[in-house]
């Protein structure tokens, strides 16, 4: 588990689901007994000396939502899933379908993307337009694979993960090859070094996790 602080205050809090009612006993153990109320996307403990602790559903929405609130949430972050991975950083990509934690199919790939220059003139503008199609190119490449390897799955896949870098995922959110896959977008987005093998690799530890917002009594 691991924790940072949220904007607005309090701290964010990653709850693997196999720890996640364990968090929850804990919660109760510092604070005292909690009231749950929630819906489908969010479920709020508020416990006897004024600690809050908002559980974001993972793949939502949670279906039914309601009472009991914590049962149906501990069994929904802990279900069984297929999920798909894409990353993308300018010049690097990787593309996954996970079950569960593990790792059912891949393709990472790279292409060369050349930085910037101080240089000008004449050659600063031949160089800017050399890495512009450098950099289509990379991105064109990252699309192609992501599809590949990802839409064999798609009518088995409960949702799709993004990461990366957001202005590079953002540069290819209107290529059409890519819709199917982005009606499945779901939370969180993942900001990730270099997409490498071992870098996909880790991402369960985040997407399968519970997001907790704790705000401490007054």
């Amino acid at each position: 588990m691991s924790a940072r602080p949220a904007r607005g205050g309090g701290r964010w809090v990653t709850v693997p689901p196999e720890r996640l009612h364990p968090w929850i006993d804990g919660f109760a153990g510092r604070h005292g007994p909690f009231t749950a109320t929630g819906d489908e996307r969010v479920v709020r403990l508020l416990a006897d000396d004024g600690a809050l602790a908002e559980l974001y559903v993972p793949f939502p929405p949670m279906m039914p939502p309601g009472p009991p609130h914590v049962t149906r949430l501990v069994a929904h972050a802990q279900a069984a899933r297929q999920v798909g991975v894409f990353l993308v950083r300018l010049g690097g990509y990787a593309a996954g379908v996970f079950s569960g934690a593990s790792l059912v199919a891949s393709k990472v790939g790279s292409r060369l993307v050349q930085g910037r220059t101080a240089a000008g003139g004449w050659s600063q503008q031949r160089f800017a337009r050399r890495r512009r199609n450098q950099a289509a190119q990379a991105y064109d490449d990252a699309v192609e694979t992501a599809v590949r390897v990802l839409t064999p799955y798609l009518g088995e896949l409960d949702g799709v993960v993004l990461g990366g870098d957001r202005r590079a995922m953002d540069a290819l959110r209107a290529d059409r090859r890519l819709a199917p896959l982005l009606a499945l977008e779901t939370e969180p987005f993942l900001v990730v070094p270099d997409p490498r093998l071992a870098v996909l690799r880790d991402t369960p530890a985040s997407f399968r996790a519970t997001r907790v917002r704790v705000i401490d009594p007054p």
